[in-house]
């Protein structure tokens, strides 16, 4: 089982060129909103109880990933994936469900088409090319830099 520290190390390898890093600074959040945001228009059949959907539980168990990982970020994700689901809820009832999953679709393809061309600067393939779990890495990456940027150990 590898720690924060080595997950980050592994990730930030492949992540050094200016230029993308910069693109995932903006991507990342974007494709984590958009996941949550794709996931949020699955029920799972729940009608007394809508905010039960697939987005729901993907983020309780990758809460248990980065819970394992380190307690602040933890804490961080707690905070900022429950907000984003806040916002898919209070979106995807004004908007409507079928232009909802359009829009997170969308988006969800145009980020992944700047981390392509990302990496593509870089020289390297993504990460989870090698381990889909640096597919929930690339947040806690993010939010590792913003700790260390506010004086908040992130392990």
């Amino acid at each position: 089982m590898k720690t924060i520290d080595q997950w980050l190390q592994l990730y930030a390898r492949d992540h050094q060129h200016p230029t993308n890093k910069l693109i995932h600074w903006i991507c990342v959040p974007v494709i984590f909103f958009t996941v949550l945001g794709l996931l949020w228009c699955i029920p799972l059949r729940l009608e007394a109880k809508p905010w039960i959907n697939a987005a729901t539980v993907f983020y309780v168990l990758a809460l248990a990933f980065y819970f394992r990982l380190s307690i602040p970020l933890f804490i961080g994700f707690l905070l900022v994936g429950g907000a984003m689901l806040l916002i898919h809820a209070l979106l995807y009832e004004q908007i409507g469900a079928q232009m909802y999953l359009y829009i997170q679709l969308g988006l969800f393809v145009i980020a992944w088409i700047f981390q392509f061309v990302g990496h593509k600067l870089e020289g390297q393939k993504p990460a989870f090319f090698e381990d889909l779990q640096f597919l929930l890495i690339g947040p806690a990456w993010i939010l590792h830099f913003i700790y260390k940027k506010i004086g908040i150990d992130y392990k």
